[in-house]
């Protein structure tokens, strides 16, 4: 999973095993970002929205990140029974998603991490974080 800004640049990268629901694993990847701190200790910025695929269309998630102050938007599932939580306004700033889709076609530029020729996860974790430096510093 990637944690991107605005501008494509990852923030937070990390990897999961393929059982736990994704989900699961937003809050945890919101919890590794570092954000610098102010006067007081209050954050210097703050995570108003956050952009997401179907797979995280859950309303219990909805609620955990509303009272962190953050609202996420994605598109509704096709099965969904409850009436909708958002309307069209907020789903316009899903045609930003391809910002994330280009973050990860660069991470899969490094041909190590696509074929994957690390058998021990910390290394592999080690190169996805080295990509993601080189992909920050070249966007300076």
């Amino acid at each position: 999973m990637v944690l991107s800004d605005g501008k494509g640049t990852p923030l937070v990268a990390m990897t999961e095993s393929a059982t736990p629901n994704e989900v699961k694993l937003i809050e945890p990847m919101l919890e590794r970002l570092r954000i610098p701190k102010v006067g007081r200790g209050r954050p210097k910025t703050k995570w108003h929205r956050l952009i997401y695929d179907k797979g995280a269309d859950s309303d219990p998630l909805r609620m955990r990140l509303r009272t962190k102050g953050t609202k996420l938007i994605c598109p509704h599932r096709s099965n969904r029974v409850k009436p909708p939580m958002q309307d069209g306004r907020e789903l316009r700033r899903y045609r930003r998603r391809w910002k994330i889709e280009r973050t990860i076609s660069w991470i899969q530029d490094f041909r190590r991490l696509v074929v994957r020729y690390d058998h021990e996860i910390s290394m592999f974790n080690a190169y996805l974080q080295l990509a993601c430096a080189m992909i920050a510093l070249r966007r300076l």
